[in-house]
């Protein structure tokens, strides 16, 4: 299936977990992928994992709290493969305390790399996006940004309901300038953000009764990302077993 051919992604976050499934995924359907991250060595390593399998690949490196990164990296997609009509701001971070024992710069980091993030990346790749003639942006909320999960996180929670309302803000905006923007709202996912949590303790508060993998929530970006979903803008996919539906 090459829904993607002669199309160009960069994703974010893409050195591991979801968006390093996302960017093995995209490549697989014909895109040319930009595989963006702090973790160069892991980043050249999914590069190697695409070329391996026929695909087109580069790494670059991108700290999503930087405007001027980002500037470097649209540059850097374009300069490699001649433009750029897919974003996908994968990347984040979380906490996992009560309010009452978080710590205001650990609140401000977790909002600059999972909030501020998207807004960077937006801006930055706007013209481009529009210039392709079509265009497509998956932001990665999560379903905590609709619901209040358990009560602690509040950097995290802040973040990712800042990120689910952003994305109909400029759904809105682009409707009319060939750029469609969705976001996507994982359940708990076994990537390395989790950290030491029971994964089985969280598979037992989803209705299905297990934890996502990776490929799961890369299967629905790569859906939003093409033209099967031509007509879905503003919208939010949530892809979570079931949590949010109780």
């Amino acid at each position: 299936m090459n829904r993607l051919e002669n199309r160009v992604a960069l994703v974010t976050g893409a050195a591991s977990g979801i968006g390093r499934a996302t960017a093995i995924r995209l490549a697989s359907e014909g895109a040319a992928v930009v595989v963006a991250d702090l973790q160069d060595d892991k980043a050249a390593a999914v590069v190697a994992e695409i070329e391996r399998a026929g695909g087109r690949a580069v790494a670059v490196h991108l700290d999503v709290t930087s405007e001027a990164s980002w500037a470097s990296a649209v540059a850097a997609s374009i300069e490699a493969f001649g433009g750029l009509g897919i974003l996908v701001n994968n990347a984040g971070i979380g906490d996992t305390v009560p309010l009452e024992q978080s710590a205001t710069d650990e609140y401000r980091k977790v909002v600059s790399v999972t909030q501020d993030s998207v807004y960077f990346g937006l801006k930055a790749a706007a013209e481009a996006l529009k210039a392709s003639g079509n265009g497509a942006v998956v932001n990665v909320s999560s379903m905590f940004g609709i619901v209040g999960g358990f009560g602690t996180s509040p950097g995290y929670a802040a973040a990712k309901g800042a990120v689910r309302t952003l994305t109909k803000a400029v759904a809105l905006g682009w409707a009319t300038e060939g750029v469609r923007v969705n976001s996507i709202h994982p359940g708990f996912v076994d990537t390395p953000i989790l950290g030491e949590t029971d994964r089985s303790m969280l598979a037992q508060t989803t209705p299905m009764g297990r934890i996502a993998q990776p490929e799961e929530l890369a299967a629905a970006i790569a859906f939003l990302v093409s033209d099967d979903a031509s007509f879905m803008t503003g919208a939010e996919l949530v892809v979570d077993g079931g949590y949010t539906a109780r």
